[in-house]
């Protein structure tokens, strides 16, 4: 080959070389650019998400127990037993609360009696008074007919006196009769004619045949809600149940939410109703659908026992927690939440972050 031929042949290579560190440039720049595009795009939706580890199922929960003494007679479900609103869960002897029963309505019956009684003796009391009132009458007209003849000697003076203490006595007679009506017209409120049914004894007696009857109707214990009873082998037939003492628990298994606590610096867009997507520890790979139901209005140290004091000189700043109540919307055939399981929840709180969050406002 000639020095001319050779020379003809470098200038392409030459090209190559120059165009392959052009190429080289222009990918080195838009790696760059897809990088800070990327990066743009990752901080504009940095925010949106929120993660949170610590929390927990929830579920209402009750000690059963009723506000009445008594031997339990049976106790009728068994340990995680599932039960419906209004099923029987024990019942405490009722003979005590039956005797008490019949001793308040032969109470009320005794009461009613004497209403009746009190309403016909005022008006024997009325009676009386027209009697004596007319009696008086008489013996004033007696009284002042001796007055004359005494003046004349019709009649001796020891007539005239007795006549004379006659009228007195008849006065003060008439007197304490109509204070005795007045004491009776008391009794019965004011009101003469006022139905037995509405005297203040017998209401009393009344009411307190209701007590009893309420109190025998709290000898059989039904469940307030769905639930899943447990700690059932605490009670036991024969044993004597005080009022108000728990006598054992139940779960509900309609009333559950998650109950989540987040750091404060997680909260600053989190609001209630958003979307939330939950998995439990229990079941992999299994997810939930459920939402923001409330965000307390304190952290969890505010309600603590011993509340953090930050007078002292030695403060050091502690990041927060605040209480989460997620609402979870459960689907037929999901797997059953219990009390108590770990959950992990994410949030989407919509919120997009704004270019001039960076320039400032």
């Amino acid at each position: 080959m000639s020095q001319s031929a050779t020379t003809a042949a470098m200038p392409p290579r030459t090209l190559t070389v120059a165009g392959r560190k052009m190429l080289r440039g222009i990918l080195m720049l838009g790696g760059i650019a897809i990088v800070l595009v990327a990066s743009f795009a990752y901080w504009l939706h940095g925010g949106r998400y929120v993660s949170i580890d610590n929390a927990y199922v929830r579920a209402a929960k009750l000690a059963v127990a009723t506000d009445i003494s008594g031997i339990v007679a049976e106790v009728t479900v068994k340990e995680g037993q599932r039960v419906k609103k209004g099923d029987v869960l024990f019942r405490l002897e009722r003979r005590h609360f039956d005797i008490a029963v019949a001793g308040a309505r032969a109470n009320l019956a005794q009461t009613v009696l004497m209403g009746d009684a009190a309403k016909r003796d005022y008006q024997r009391m009325l009676r009386d008074s027209d009697a004596r009132q007319a009696q008086l009458q008489a013996d004033q007209a007696s009284f002042e007919r001796y007055a004359n003849l005494v003046k004349g000697g019709g009649v001796t003076r020891a007539d005239y006196d007795d006549a004379r203490f006659k009228l007195a006595a008849n006065k003060s007679m008439l007197e304490s009769l109509g204070e005795q009506a007045m004491v009776q017209l008391a009794k019965l409120g004011g009101n003469p004619t006022m139905p037995v049914e509405q005297m203040p004894m017998v209401m009393q007696a009344q009411a307190q045949l209701d007590e009893t009857l309420r109190q025998l109707d709290h000898t059989v214990v039904r469940a307030p809600f769905d639930a899943i009873v447990t700690q059932v082998d605490a009670l036991q037939p024969g044993q004597y149940l005080a009022a108000s003492t728990a006598a054992f628990g139940m779960i509900s298994t309609e009333r559950l939410w998650v109950e989540a606590s987040p750091k404060e610096t997680d909260l600053t867009h989190v609001k209630p109703g958003d979307p939330v997507e939950m998995t439990v520890d229990t079941y992999p790979g299994r997810t939930w659908k459920a939402k923001i139901e409330s965000i307390a209005p304190n952290s969890g140290a505010e309600f603590s026992v011993l509340p953090a004091q930050n007078a002292s000189g030695n403060w050091v700043k502690v990041v927060q927690r605040i209480p989460l109540r997620i609402a979870v919307e459960r689907q037929p055939g999901d797997p059953e939440l219990r009390a108590g399981m770990s959950v992990v929840v994410d949030i989407d709180t919509g919120h997009i972050r704004k270019l001039h969050d960076i320039l400032g406002n």
